[in-house]
């Protein structure tokens, strides 16, 4: 991550920030969709954005994931992270029932989590969440509801850099950074 200055706003939600729902297609992929000529689907996930998120794991923050697709993929994905399986929701083209089931699991406010997205499909849960991110190719319509805008696109970084962001704010990025020296 590039050394960045926050906006206030921004530092402020993101201090009390205590789960991070990512979607698949367009954050954690490119969202392309490839299959092959039996129809089994292939996704190409980034190792960097996996590695942000096994950081912000080991800093205490918790990950879930709410997607309109169904995969086994996914699945497979989230095994590697150590992400739990109860932490995902596969196949919620609306996902509001997906957030309220996180919530009713969790305990958490909706003031304690952020969503990562990057199409008006994540719009609806963006809007209730503590702080809302929009990937850096987002659709033009989410980046102006969200309440940050990472710089890099979905698939290519951009969960690292919202990862290291928020762990940032929270005053344990450098630590985490320095370990990787000892």
């Amino acid at each position: 991550m590039t050394q960045h200055t926050f906006p206030e706003t921004l530092l402020a939600r993101a201090r009390d920030i205590r789960l991070v729902i990512f979607d698949i297609d367009g954050v954690l992929t490119d969202g392309s969709l490839f299959f092959d000529n039996n129809g089994q689907e292939y996704k190409a996930f980034n190792s960097k954005d996996g590695h942000g998120i096994r950081m912000l794991l080991e800093g205490g923050i918790e990950i879930a994931l709410i997607t309109g697709r169904q995969s086994e993929l996914v699945l497979h994905r989230a095994d590697n992270l150590k992400i739990p399986r109860d932490r995902i929701w596969q196949g919620y083209r609306d996902k509001r029932p997906a957030f309220d089931d996180l919530l009713a699991k969790t305990g958490l406010s909706a003031a304690n989590i952020a969503y990562v997205g990057d199409d008006v499909v994540d719009l609806p849960v963006m809007a209730q969440v503590g702080l809302a991110i929009a990937v850096g190719d987002a659709h033009y319509y989410v980046k102006q509801h969200a309440h940050w805008v990472a710089q890099t696109a979905g698939g290519r970084g951009a969960a690292r850099e919202i990862c290291e962001m928020l762990l940032h704010v929270q005053g344990k990025l450098q630590a985490k950074l320095e370990s990787y020296l000892t």
